[in-house]
């Protein structure tokens, strides 16, 4: 199969989702069953955007995204319930005290700068993701779905977009399966949740890092 044929096979990922949310609904809604089903998500995106990335390769198709690439970290980026949860652990059992702080701290000036922006100025934003630390991601193991399906076919775009958010022929050349995937699997595990009960919220990083989320 080639990368232009994939585009039709996204509805898959939707029951995917939905059938790892219904695992945790018989379990039983916890922390513990959103960190395991969380990670079983990103595991399937993870392993859907190495087989991108190998038949991109073979198509002679570049994706410019690498560590030390950094220009989408100054976009805002959506988390669901679900990933804030996961993201929040991550960072309560790897991080020391002092740097924790730290985060909490750049999440918050963040938040203050950007919280009551309206849509169109705070999509023209560029403040860095309180995450990001000398030009790297300093949770990439947690970082949320948004971040995972972010595959640019143009540094070129990146860039333009980064210098002139204003500029609405400007947007980036993103790998639009991959993106879509991503957004259906969340779909679907948000479906099956909702099912139980349970309403999924959608946050920016540092809205959700500041928020306090009850199961």
């Amino acid at each position: 199969m080639q990368l232009n044929q994939l585009s039709g096979q996204v509805k898959v990922f939707y029951s995917d989702g939905f059938k790892i949310g219904m695992e945790i609904v018989e379990e039983g809604i916890s922390v513990e069953s959103i960190l395991k089903s969380t990670t079983k998500i990103y595991e399937n995106i993870d392993a859907l955007n190495d087989a991108v990335l190998s038949l991109a390769e073979k198509e002679n198709t570049t994706v410019f995204c690498k560590k030390g690439c950094f220009l989408c970290c100054y976009q805002p980026v959506y988390a669901l319930t679900h990933e804030v949860i996961y993201l929040k652990e991550f960072i309560k059992t790897n991080f020391p005290e002092a740097e924790i702080r730290k985060i909490y701290n750049r999440a918050r000036d963040k938040e203050l700068k950007t919280g009551k922006l309206n849509e169109e100025n705070l999509l023209n934003s560029k403040y860095p993701c309180p995450l990001l630390v000398d030009g790297a991601c300093s949770a990439y193991k947690a970082r949320p779905m948004a971040c995972r399906i972010y595959l640019s076919l143009s540094f070129k775009s990146c860039e333009k977009f980064y210098e002139y958010p204003e500029d609405k022929t400007g947007f980036p050349q993103i790998m639009h399966f991959p993106l879509q995937a991503g957004r259906m699997m969340n779909e679907g595990y948000k479906a099956a949740l909702k099912q139980a009960g349970w309403k999924s919220q959608e946050f920016r990083i540092e809205e959700g890092l500041l928020s306090k989320i009850f199961i």
